[in-house]
């Protein structure tokens, strides 16, 4: 599931700790979250006014609230929901009776990736039931769109169920000579048919019912009313007749002659099916796929290098070029695949139920075949070769447009590759070339590591208390094969590979180094340095840090190590002992994203924080949210209280700024302040 989203869960939860625990846990998954507590029937409306939750987590331990007296209030204000039920243990006895209630799913606070698995599944389950009503609504709305072109149609338009006449329009009645539609009810389309043609059209109507390849046109002799008869043709298609499926029966009086209506859906030039034709067929093969036919696939198809074609033979003879490039695909098509133009030397080929390995061997045949061929272009004969584009179509990607896309993604890769190349979009093939790319990736991290490919950066923190000294933040880069690289991409290959530890101490070393020149040079310098998980649950830091900083000599206080509010949630006991040893060292320590949880003020009960980074979310577009403005200030005033100092992140601009000095902030930070600088610099 993509992570691009945010959740709103209602905590019906009587320990605002756990509740804590279980925000830090979804947001170190990188699931963003927007919570409430309630617990109590009043804060629980309110709760749900505000919030209008997807997800409520409902502990059968809390004491002023009961299920059924929580769902009924959910319910009243008609808003769909997926409830969970929080357990510590899976009890039977309790597991049923939160089922009996209402609850959808339950959740252990014990066993994060259960927890995760089931709300990411109810959460999702909530979409597609959203998805559902509005697609509902839609139809809806698209069927009287319908009915209304129906009845505006000249042509005579029926519906079938199982051989009976269920809707006709106008010009169906007076085509075959009937006052009302009531006088077609009970009466089957059979009866509209000349008897030569009966059994020809009733194997159509079984064929089309039983959802079978049948031809879409018939020509036949029709009867009317009273008796006399008339030339038609006869169009089928699938449809839909309040809820129930049918058949869409159209009668044409001109009888459109079927080798007319081939050409015109043949190119010109090629003889392949044109554009409109083969987008038609397309769509029918993604129809296919999204009824769970396997084994489709779209292929693009160019000569490689075509302008360079083009210019050496004459434009006049390009035609005679791609008719002959055409014929190579031509004659490599079975029974069932079709071919046609997508684009002025772009070639699409829909192949049907081929295995992967057959989907290659028809490509590696095409190649073969193109390239061995001399073709003649006027009087000069020439050699081509094809690059190869495509993507094998299933249920999850039945969509015309993203088909279409990732097909000719595929070939601009192909041909960026050099000519004769191939490239096909497998959803299975990216998992393995994403893993090879984490391998090579993997490869440069521990080179960086080995040989200084690591490089530190600093970005001023202003005062705007008039604080002594100077503050910076220490920030990573990589050096990479096309430039620097960001930690957002690296660190968590680091994570995966449990290098974070090691790349902590390569910072914190060349830190303090730095810091030790500088209060050689008697500049008094603050640095600011975020700390990963695997660190603080490492027992040999803290003596190695007392070692280092012992070496260097460094006035106490002057470094401070922060992590994430929500990570320290997830660690409290491993981050209250840690904090506790690092200040007997004189160190200091920074919450960052402070505020994004449900009470984060008592986190400090247990974490001795100096400073508070308050989260990022405050800062967007801060002067137009007079909301954000009032959090910042609250925030402010409850640190000053308690003797904290707080910082903020990501400042846009000068008015942010000039809010923020008004809301009692004592440092601010971000690109607008000062762009990060090379360390050694």
């Amino acid at each position: 599931m993509k992570k691009d989203y945010v959740i709103k869960i209602l905590f019906i939860e009587s320990s605002l700790e756990e509740a804590e625990q279980i925000i830090s846990l979804l947001r170190n998954t990188g699931i963003a979250v927007r919570p409430a507590r309630a617990t109590n029937i009043e804060q629980l409306q309110t709760a749900v006014n505000e919030l209008e939750p997807d997800v409520v987590m409902f502990d059968p331990a809390v004491t002023g609230i009961t299920l059924s007296e929580a769902v009924k209030v959910l319910d009243a204000y008609g808003r769909d929901y997926s409830l969970l039920g929080l357990v510590n243990t899976f009890d039977n006895q309790v597991i049923a009776d939160l089922f009996v209630h209402g609850a959808r799913g339950v959740a252990s606070r014990n066993q994060p990736k259960q927890l995760i698995a089931v709300l990411q599944r109810e959460f999702e389950s909530l979409q597609t039931r959203r998805q559902v009503r509005r697609l509902e609504t839609s139809l809806r709305e698209s069927e009287r769109r319908c009915d209304a072109l129906l009845d505006s149609s000249t042509d005579a338009i029926a519906y079938v169920h199982e051989g009976m006449h269920v809707r006709a329009n106008q010009a169906y009645l007076e085509t075959f000579g009937y006052d009302s539609f009531d006088d077609l009810l009970g009466l089957p389309v059979l009866d509209m048919i000349d008897a030569t043609n009966a059994d020809e059209f009733k194997a159509l109507l079984r064929g089309h019912a039983r959802q079978e390849k049948m031809p879409s046109h018939l020509a036949l002799h029709a009867r009317r009313a009273d008796g006399s008869h008339f030339d038609a043709t006869v169009e089928f298609a699938p449809a839909t007749f309040e809820g129930e499926p049918c058949l869409q029966i159209v009668f044409r009086r001109q009888l459109v002659d079927q080798a007319v209506l081939a050409q015109l859906q043949r190119d010109p030039v090629t003889g392949l099916f044109n554009r409109a034709r083969m987008l038609e067929c397309v769509d029918d093969a993604v129809t296919a796929a999204a009824k769970g036919k396997k084994g489709q696939s779209l292929l693009l198809v160019e000569p490689d290098n075509w302008a360079s074609l083009v210019g050496g033979i004459g434009l006049g003879k390009a035609d005679e070029l791609l008719a002959g490039f055409a014929d190579r695909i031509r004659m490599l098509l079975g029974a069932d695949d079709v071919a046609g133009m997508l684009a002025e030397h772009t070639l699409g080929v829909v192949l049907d139920s081929r295995t992967d390995e057959g989907i290659k061997e028809w490509i590696a045949k095409l190649q073969h075949s193109v390239s061995n061929e001399i073709f003649d272009a006027g009087t000069r004969s020439i050699t081509v070769t094809a690059s190869i584009g495509g993507s094998l179509l299933g249920e999850k990607n039945a969509n015309t447009e993203l088909l279409l896309n990732q097909a000719s993604q595929a070939l601009r890769t192909a041909q960026s590759l050099g000519g004769s190349q191939v490239e096909l979009h497998d959803p299975a093939a990216r998992e393995k070339a994403d893993e090879e790319r984490d391998r090579y990736w993997l490869e440069l991290l521990q080179q960086a590591l080995a040989s200084n490919g690591l490089m530190l950066y600093h970005q001023q923190t202003i005062s705007l208390q008039d604080a002594e000294g100077d503050y910076s933040e220490i920030l990573l880069r990589m050096n990479g094969p096309q430039g620097e690289v960001l930690p957002g991409f690296f660190m968590p290959i680091a994570e995966k590979h449990n290098l974070t530890g090691a790349i902590d101490r390569w910072v914190l070393d060349r830190a303090i180094s730095s810091l030790q020149a500088r209060e050689a040079q008697g500049q008094q310098t603050t640095f600011f340095i975020k700390l990963t998980a695997a660190s603080l649950q490492d027992d040999t830091l803290l003596p190695w840090l007392g070692d280092r900083l012992g070496q260097a000599a460094l006035k106490r206080g002057h470094l401070v190590l922060e992590m994430t509010e929500s990570k320290v949630m997830t660690l409290l006991r491993p981050a209250q002992e840690f904090v506790k040893g690092w200040k007997k060292l004189g160190g200091r320590f920074a919450l960052e994203q402070f505020g994004s949880g449900l009470n984060s003020f008592q986190l400090l009960n247990h974490v001795d924080a100096d400073y508070l980074k308050i989260d990022r979310s405050y800062m967007a577009e801060l002067p137009q949210h007079p909301d954000s403005q009032r959090k910042i200030t609250e925030i402010c005033q409850q640190a000053r209280e308690l003797k904290r100092q707080t910082i903020a992140e990501w400042v846009e601009d000068a008015t942010s700024t000039s809010l923020l000095f008004a809301c009692g902030v004592d440092f601010v930070q971000g690109n607008f302040l000062q762009q990060p600088q090379r360390l050694d610099e």
